[in-house]
């Protein structure tokens, strides 16, 4: 049994917004609630990067048009106690889909965090 961090990426849907910053924020917002609501504090949430294509420096992972935005939000949680990198992420997927139901989330990478 090993502790694991948990990165995930979700897509974040926010209509009739103008400004990047201002959908970013909405979308961190609106993730954040919905995670606290159901007593998950622990996850972290923040704006996801992107790489750019030509140059390779990461920004944010936002994009508007026609008024809606998709934002990419990073999160991240610990995940104690389990068999291993896969049934960790199983077990963090399973906990933040249920908080964030109908929002495409994947994992990205877990790291193995060695006890204290």
């Amino acid at each position: 049994m090993g502790n694991y961090l948990v990165a995930m990426e979700a897509a974040w849907l926010v209509r009739d917004v103008e400004e990047i910053d201002d959908a970013i924020g909405v979308a961190v917002s609106e993730a954040g609630k919905r995670l606290n609501n159901e007593g998950m504090e622990y996850v972290e949430v923040e704006v996801g990067a992107t790489g750019c294509p030509a140059c390779g420096e990461p920004f944010d992972s936002a994009f508007v048009a026609a008024e809606t935005a998709l934002v990419g939000l990073a999160l991240e949680m610990d995940v104690f106690n389990a068999d291993g990198e896969e049934h960790a992420s199983r077990i963090a997927k399973s906990e933040v889909g249920g908080a964030l139901r109908d929002v495409p989330l994947s994992v990205i990478e877990v790291i193995e965090v060695p006890d204290e």
